[in-house]
């Protein structure tokens, strides 16, 4: 499946609240460990950029996060 890419300045990324970050890092970590992706210490940032909170693992915006969700589900569903 092709999808866009979530922007980083997409005014949805101002939605994404430190409570949703987490659970998508849970899901993050569940999805990606199979495949050597392990980011155990990310949590949701303190920092923010114009109102989006960023994702404590080098300081990526959430789009980023989304964008590899879409990644590894994406492989999950073509197996």
């Amino acid at each position: 499946m092709t999808r866009e890419p979530a922007a980083p300045d997409d005014p949805r990324m101002r939605d994404y609240t430190a409570p949703h970050i987490t659970a998508l890092l849970g899901e993050l970590h569940r999805r990606g460990m199979p495949y050597g992706l392990l980011w155990g210490s990310a949590s949701a940032g303190e920092s923010t950029l114009d109102g989006r909170i960023l994702v404590d693992f080098g300081n990526a915006p959430v789009s980023t996060l989304l964008n590899l969700l879409h990644l590894l589900r994406d492989i999950e569903g073509s197996e």
